[in-house]
């Protein structure tokens, strides 16, 4: 397939994502769903200290749960959502008390709004969700001014609502997308949301889910109002959709604190809060310098994150018996092996790149090499446990990331002979596109085939 016929395949296939994450968000009744966690919201805003008058937006607003506590306190409030239904409803709450907020369909990717247009940019459990986090990460930035606040609050993948992601993702396939409670882990936000920064600080807090029900409501409450969980039980069959009912009852029971035939869950999440750095130059912007937020580095890695955590999601949901399974015939090795083996290769594949952007030829590395390699790797890893490899996967696509983040215009365009191209001059764009970037794409469509799904 030619990089032309790549291109327009995957924007299709973000296109299609894009379609699916909004119907996702329009299902259920988030109005409904939002009103038992206003007053942890409320104890959210006020820890950040915004005085009347502020121009603040509200990214990923819902039905208006944090907008409009912001517009009481006497904010210029803007909220903005992928799902237009609830933001009608939030219009209708704040017309109801009479609160001058504007609501509007806005996506996290390219917010609809100037440069450093806002005083305060905050996101409770909202941008978290968009699926390429880089760009959310520097819409945030653009369009808050400099010495601004940027503000949000993510589930983290350790806590309550990370064990729910979790116990979902077991029954489901994966959605194409980087996992959001990423969006909780510090390290992983420290990544993403560094251009343009001044100051960043990460804190865990606690959010309380209250509800006047036993467990065994609560999930049901979830499935009928929450988006995300409705839409995962619409796409198993009924043994499926009552394994996941048994196994979400059995998690929030666990975790219940109440006694009375009520219900009382704490889950973490991470605060983040960042101040926006006082040059305008240091951050991307639409207009002239959007060609540094466009950059072919930053986007070779954003692909390489999102296929990495495609394989993750995937392999974090199969069953024990699945993960020991071989992956045909022909290629004996377990699922399990071939998830390390596209873990342990990216340091690999990321110096190969780099010889080839120095100039300099690669001619030891040759296709009987790599099969030495993958057997004795298939061997040393032959009982490989899943959290093993999935650790490994995370890090090490993380870090390849980073580095190819590294790589300039000049040196992706650098070409030299490569033993694995049969000697052919290929360039270090090339090499990262067939290599570390390819691998876990290539990898979890023969696993799913293997697994029949």
């Amino acid at each position: 397939m030619n990089a032309i016929a790549r291109a327009t395949q995957t924007s299709k296939e973000f296109d299609e994502l894009k379609i699916r994450l909004k119907t996702t968000w329009m299902t259920g009744d988030y109005d409904l769903f939002s009103r038992y966690m206003e007053k942890d919201a409320e104890q959210f805003f006020q820890r950040l200290g915004v005085t009347p008058g502020t121009r603040l937006l509200d990214v990923g607003c819902g039905a208006g749960q944090l907008a409009l506590i912001a517009a009481r306190a006497g904010a210029q409030v803007t909220g903005c959502d992928i799902a237009t239904n609830w933001l009608e409803q939030a219009r209708v709450r704040a017309a109801a008390e009479e609160l001058d907020v504007t609501f509007e369909e806005g996506d996290a990717e390219s917010l609809p709004y100037e440069d450093a247009q806002f005083e305060t940019v905050v996101s409770l459990f909202g941008a978290m969700f968009a699926s390429r986090p880089d760009l959310v990460a520097s819409e945030l930035t653009r369009v808050c001014r400099p010495g601004g606040m940027i503000a949000m609050a993510n589930w983290t993948p350790g806590g309550f609502i990370g064990q729910m992601f979790k116990a979902i993702a077991r029954h489901i396939a994966p959605s194409g997308m980087p996992s959001p409670v990423l969006w909780g882990d510090e390290a992983t936000v420290r990544d993403r949301l560094h251009e343009g920064i001044a100051d960043l600080k990460c804190a865990s807090h606690v959010y309380h889910f209250d509800y006047p029900f036993p467990p065994d409501a609560v999930v049901e409450f979830f499935r009928v109002n929450y988006g995300p969980m409705s839409r995962a039980f619409a796409s198993l069959d009924l043994n499926g959709r009552e394994k996941l009912r048994s196994e979400l009852v059995s998690l929030w029971s666990a975790h219940n604190k109440a006694v009375d035939g009520t219900t009382r869950v704490e889950a973490e999440y991470l605060e983040v809060i960042a101040t926006r750095g006082r040059s305008l130059l240091a951050v991307p912007q639409k207009g002239v310098t959007q060609k540094i937020r466009e950059r072919r580095a930053e986007l070779l890695a954003d692909r390489i994150e999102e296929g990495a955590a495609g394989l993750a999601a995937f392999a974090e949901g199969i069953s024990e018996a699945e993960w020991r399974m071989p992956v045909s015939g022909t290629d004996g090795r377990s699922v399990g092996v071939i998830v390390h083996h596209v873990a342990s290769v990216y340091p690999i594949e990321i110096d190969l790149a780099r010889t080839i952007a120095s100039g300099k030829a690669v001619t030891d590395v040759t296709w009987e090499v790599v099969a030495g390699l993958n057997a004795k790797h298939s061997n040393d890893q032959a009982r490989v446990t899943k959290d093993a490899a999935l650790e490994l996967l995370r890090r090490n696509s993380r870090e390849a990331a980073v580095a190819v983040r590294a790589f300039t215009d000049d040196e992706l365009d650098q070409a030299a002979p490569f033993s694995l191209s049969f000697g052919a001059p290929v360039t270090a764009q090339f090499v990262i596109e067939d290599h570390a970037l390819r691998h876990s794409w290539h990898h979890l469509t023969r696993i799913r085939k293997a697994l029949g799904r």
